[in-house]
């Protein structure tokens, strides 16, 4: 499933040909997805323009000049491309059967944007002026002056729950996925089976740290593409080349100075993958 960076770089390839831009017609192919779409969602978007395209923890979210909010998530699956006929045959381009979505935008350009789910477990949500939907209980954006050490030693400090299982949960901090927690654990020296209660508070300074560096390295590399993942122009991630321990079970440990083999367990019916020598 994609997660904050994937998520990340579709929304800057979207912002350019959706920003200050008009609905002109709205196509669904299909009643639903994960869920069926909204009341009237072709009414509620046709000749209704998106004034700013932001992200919230894996969601992508368009406020438009209506008051309302899009918001979008790209579940297991899902892709958004632009104009996808004019790309080259090795964008990664996808198969039209599961094209559910078409977004016709204004300008001379007229782009078109069109959401591709084999899976269809994404979805599409229209929320009403003043609603926040399904982000009231999220937790700090972590690339945001809201998350910090402090912030985060005061989320776990009376946890018993691993790390890592902490920290996938979205009310301790938003966006974080089964990927990059696994990156940046080892990347801070700390164990995932560790009880989220016996961090320090300079752990957790380093910890937060380190999840602002991989999640920044990710965005700057265009996430990961494993599976289905490409971003808005057919582009594919390449920060699956930089894994120090994701899908690196029974490799020697990245780190030059540790003898460790790098080893794959079982957490919350999750793989994690860590190296039992240098985190701790």
């Amino acid at each position: 499933m994609p997660e904050l960076p994937e998520v990340e770089t579709v929304r800057t390839g979207l912002a350019p040909v959706m920003e200050g831009r008009t609905f002109v017609s709205v196509v669904l192919n299909r009643a639903d997805i994960r869920f069926p779409f909204p009341d009237n969602f072709i009414n509620r978007l046709e000749g209704v323009t998106l004034t700013r395209l932001t992200r919230r923890a894996k969601f992508l979210v368009a406020h438009l000049s209506s008051g309302e909010t899009l918001l979008m998530h790209l579940g297991m699956s899902g892709r958004f491309s632009i104009d996808v006929g004019t790309l080259p045959q090795d964008s990664g381009a996808t198969n039209p059967k599961h094209d559910h979505v078409i977004f016709k935008m204004s300008g001379p350009d007229a782009p078109t944007i069109i959401y591709n789910d084999p899976r269809r477990f994404g979805f599409m949500e229209l929320l009403e002026r003043g609603d926040i939907g399904r982000l009231h209980d999220l937790g700090p954006e972590p690339l945001s002056n809201a998350f910090s050490g402090p912030v985060l030693y005061e989320a776990l400090c009376t946890k018993k729950a691993p790390i890592k299982s902490a920290l996938l949960d979205q009310r301790v901090v938003a966006g974080l996925g089964n990927i990059y927690v696994c990156e940046a654990l080892f990347g801070a020296h700390i164990s995932p089976v560790r009880k989220s209660c016996d961090l320090g508070e300079a752990e957790c300074e380093d910890l937060s740290a380190e999840i602002k560096r991989t999640l920044k390295l990710a965005i700057k590399a265009g996430g990961s593409s494993l599976k289905d993942f490409a971003g808005a122009d057919g582009a594919l991630g390449y920060f699956q080349h930089r894994f120090k321990v994701y899908d690196h079970a029974k490799q020697p440990c990245a780190d030059k100075k540790c003898t460790g083999q790098i080893a794959r367990i079982k957490q919350s019916g999750r793989s994690t993958f860590y190296c039992p020598v240098c985190q701790h």
